[in-house]
């Protein structure tokens, strides 16, 4: 990977595409493809496609493309996953426990090893073999335990001081599913998550299709 100048986010944002694409393709015996081809299933330019890749080295090769396993393999490590995360959960509620029982986290690396809240029918139980545990006890598991990654699942009116214990811990990775942009330290990377957001683009698109449609119409 080339450290001398800064990956653009939207190359960044499109690297888990590519590997979940090539995953694809592995899992159909594809052994390999060339930008064209992948171009057609992903909806991007071939052209972006190369000059995404040639930002970590290229990967491929005149006439023959891109060998599927290999740049699988290479965007894995780009992006980490050739490692294990351990991953606590903070906020039991409906999110925190989909989050917790989604099975696919294990398949990228992604370990959830302990779930926090202040519920007392909640603490105590298991979910999925992961133990809730009272959000008292979340400062003695993280200094004794590698935690990666908190994903906050937890009120907004929590979220700020939570996450600034969780940052003075040691915790240098959030993944913020509260309803709240959280204002952190340079070493702290945070990736907010607002679902209520995506819907309402989504619901934005409908009606401008359905605007766009009924001028045609007229």
């Amino acid at each position: 990977m080339n450290n001398e100048r800064k990956i653009s986010s939207a190359v960044i944002n499109r690297l888990p595409r590519y590997y979940r694409y090539l995953g694809d393709l592995l899992e159909s015996d594809i052994t390999r493809i060339s930008s064209k081809e992948l171009s057609e299933k992903m909806n991007i330019t071939a052209s972006q496609i190369r000059q995404d890749l040639n930002n970590f080295g290229g990967f491929g090769q005149q006439g023959y493309g891109y060998n599927v396993e290999y740049l699988y393999n290479e965007i894995k490590k780009i992006l980490g996953l050739d490692r294990v995360y351990n991953l606590i959960v903070v906020g039991g509620g409906n999110i925190g426990q989909a989050l917790v029982n989604y099975t696919n986290f294990e398949k990228r690396g992604f370990v959830i090893t302990a779930v926090f809240d202040v519920n007392p029918r909640l603490i105590g139980m298991t979910i999925r073999g992961v133990e809730v545990y009272d959000v008292d006890k979340m400062k003695e598991f993280v200094e004794n335990n590698k935690v990666d990654v908190a994903i906050l699942t937890l009120p907004r009116s929590q979220a700020s001081k939570v996450a600034n214990d969780l940052a003075a811990w040691g915790v240098k990775g959030m993944w913020n599913f509260s309803h709240v942009d959280l204002d952190m330290p340079d070493d702290v990377i945070v990736e907010n998550v607002h679902l209520t957001d995506s819907l309402m683009t989504l619901l934005y698109k409908i009606n401008e299709f359905e605007m766009d449609d009924g001028v045609g119409d007229n």
